[in-house]
């Protein structure tokens, strides 16, 4: 690996959330196993039943709350704070710990469990607390159009101008914990390579896209991330951005 590698971009997906005890959506013992992904998921579904897609969603909120991060996202904190060089999150799980870690640069582009959307005027509320259909904006005080800030399947991605200028312009592409499945985040490796990044996967098992990937490294993200990171601090050039020599 080249020596300070330029913006490092990280993709995580429920991978790196696992080992914090979260199911994955997909795994054999995943969310969508309990429940089906038309009745919770789409817009069609919040159209037909507000009510049951706001008790699963407060439901979940109880259980990524009690969550707390794993050695894999403390191990992105110190990237960011000892790497010469900017370190950006984009991750596909609507869970906190990312921020409950301390990372900083962290988008969410399927949405965030502790936020909703008012579908009337585009506030989003922040909050861990209950959301139903009684729910009353607080920017324009209308009742009932409150929505899980969830991007439902058929839904635009978040941040997603964001995401592309970070792909053009990263050096080193990272992909953490995800099933190499669900588009447009599958395609993001090779959005990077092409633009000239070096690219590596962590994952429990090979995945489906892994032609684009220099380098796979499989097994718990909690341990195998942690030594990459320290490998990479331990490697690196200081240079005038890095804060220690500052």
């Amino acid at each position: 690996m080249q020596k300070n590698c330029k913006n490092i971009v990280i993709l995580t997906g429920a991978g790196i959330s696992a080992e914090s005890g979260l199911a994955t959506f997909r795994g054999s013992d995943g969310l969508w196993n309990n429940c089906r992904i038309e009745d919770v998921a789409t817009v069609e579904a919040f159209q037909r039943n507000p009510e049951y897609v706001h008790a699963f969603y407060n439901d979940l909120k109880k259980e990524l709350v009690k969550a707390k991060p794993n050695p894999a996202h403390l191990a992105i904190t110190r990237l960011q704070e000892n790497y010469p060089a900017a370190v950006s999150v984009v991750t596909q799980n609507v869970d906190t710990l990312h921020e409950k870690a301390g990372n900083k640069n962290v988008y969410h582009i399927h949405g965030q469990i502790n936020q909703a959307v008012c579908l009337n005027c585009g506030h989003i509320l922040e909050t861990f607390g209950d959301v139903d259909t009684q729910t009353v904006c607080p920017l324009c005080g209308v009742q009932g159009m409150m929505k899980p800030n969830i991007v439902f399947f058929g839904e635009n991605l978040l941040c997603m101008n964001r995401v592309e200028h970070l792909l053009d312009n990263c050096g080193l592409f990272i992909s953490v914990g995800t099933s190499g499945v669900v588009f447009p985040a599958a395609s993001f490796v090779q959005i990077a390579k092409y633009n000239g990044a070096e690219t590596y996967e962590f994952n429990m098992e090979k995945t489906s896209n892994n032609f684009y990937f220099d380098r796979h490294i499989y097994g718990p993200a909690g341990t195998t991330l942690p030594a990459f990171v320290d490998e990479l601090i331990k490697n690196r050039e200081d240079s005038p951005q890095d804060p220690e020599s500052a």
